[in-house]
Order: structure tokens, then sequence, then C-alpha cells
């Protein structure tokens, strides 16, 4: 089972329809900029979220989400919706059509 996280900045929505199954589970940690207050919630398939592996096998995901929220700080966070992709954190922004 491939295990995807979302972090999601609060107060936004999700760029794009969450990928990570048809219900999602909003984990009770959310994860902060060390620098700022910035804070990003974290979403997970519940089946997924309710594995009794689940500690071990988020960690290394959750981990390189940290060092994504972290690096996004120099960009004044404007990334707002990071995914997981096996061990590649996939920052998800929104598309702008320029007016024709």
């Amino acid at each position: 089972m491939n295990l995807r996280i979302a972090a999601i900045r609060s107060g936004t929505d999700p760029v794009r329809k969450l990928t990570i199954g048809s219900f999602q589970h909003w984990l009770e940690a959310p994860l902060t900029c060390p620098k700022c207050d910035v804070t990003y919630l974290l979403a997970v398939d519940w089946d997924q979220s309710s594995d009794r592996w689940f500690p071990e096998t988020s960690k290394p995901l959750i981990t390189l989400l940290r060092k994504a929220i972290h690096m996004g700080h120099t960009t004044s966070h404007r990334v707002t919706h990071f995914e997981t992709e096996g061990v590649i954190v996939e920052s998800i922004v929104e598309s702008i059509t320029p007016p024709s």
C-alpha cells in the first residue's frame, strides 16, 4: 500500500482534490514552521491511518513534509498544498490562466 500524506496550510482549501482516498482522516498533530506561526494540517486516507503500522511508516513522510514546510519559509509559504508521492514531496500550486 502506497502511503500518501497531504499537508494543507491552515485557513486555505486544498488546491486540487485530495488524491489520498475517498475518505480522509485529519491527523491531530499539525506541522508548524519553526521560524513563524504558519501551520499545516495533515490529511491521510482513513484506512491507512488506522493501520497498526501507520506510526512507523508515516514518520519518514512526515519528516519530508516538515522539511518542505521549513524550506517554504523563504518564499513566504506561497505553496499551500504539499503531498507525498513515495519519497518525493509534490508542491501543488494553483495554475493561473492569463485572461484572453
